[in-house]
């Protein structure tokens, strides 16, 4: 592997770092519950968990799988670790006048374990096939209908997503009925989301597309392992 393959640019970086800040905002986010008409609820991590598969779309897009791998992985590592350092704070004691507003500050960082291992399971197996499809489409259609590549590979990654997490989270807890809407909900929002931006999002990519010089198929992957995170 030469030493110029593993680099990245700067744009990379500054995409890997705005997809880790997305994924952290939207866990925060979530605390909070959004209603718009009396049926009509969703969380505020719509407001920018939608961001991190668009995102996802365009890393894979400009710089292939391998990358989008690594992103994915140091995302979840820095989720983990506000996670972690938040449950750390949340049983640290508190000082005598803090006393009034530690509620509130255990309501946001004081994360159910369940909900905290269905966000973390959901997120990787949602961000992982969003990269897949991106990837494999753009073999088969050697580049071409970006835009389609895009809402597609959102709808596997965002279904997987609620599936896998508004289950483990809620299931249980709400009747089957009302998990089935929310679900539903939240993959329309986030893809509707996806279809507004697409405009920008196809901007943005070319943009980094001629600013890095950088357009990659995946023709040469050997494996889409998501745990092969050093082959870059």
């Amino acid at each position: 592997m030469t030493k110029e393959k593993r680099s990245v640019s700067v744009s990379f970086m500054v995409m890997g770092i705005l997809f880790c800040t997305c994924l952290i905002a939207s866990n925060l986010l979530e605390t909070k519950i959004l209603q718009f008409t009396p049926s009509f609820t969703i969380t505020a991590g719509v407001l920018c968990f939608p961001l991190s598969y668009i995102l996802n779309d365009c890393i894979a897009e400009v710089w292939g799988f391998r990358k989008a791998r690594l992103i994915i992985w140091s995302a979840f590592l820095m989720n983990f670790l506000v996670v972690a350092l938040g449950q750390l704070a949340v049983l640290l004691p508190a000082a005598s006048f803090w006393k009034e507003n530690e509620a509130h500050f255990n309501f946001v960082f004081g994360l159910a374990p369940r909900i905290a291992v269905a966000s973390f399971l959901a997120f990787l197996v949602g961000s992982f096939i969003n990269a897949y499809v991106m990837s494999r489409m753009k073999l088969r259609s050697r580049g071409r209908h970006f835009s389609a590549r895009a809402i597609v590979s959102t709808l596997f990654g965002e279904g997987a997503d609620s599936l896998i997490f508004f289950p483990l989270a809620f299931g249980g807890l709400m009747p089957f009925a009302e998990l089935l809407r929310l679900m539903l909900i939240q993959v329309v929002v986030k893809t509707l989301y996806e279809v507004i931006a697409l405009p920008l999002t196809i901007r943005v990519v070319d943009f980094v597309k001629k600013l890095d010089d950088t357009d990659t198929f995946d023709s040469d992957l050997d494996s889409y392992n998501p745990l092969k995170v050093f082959d870059l």
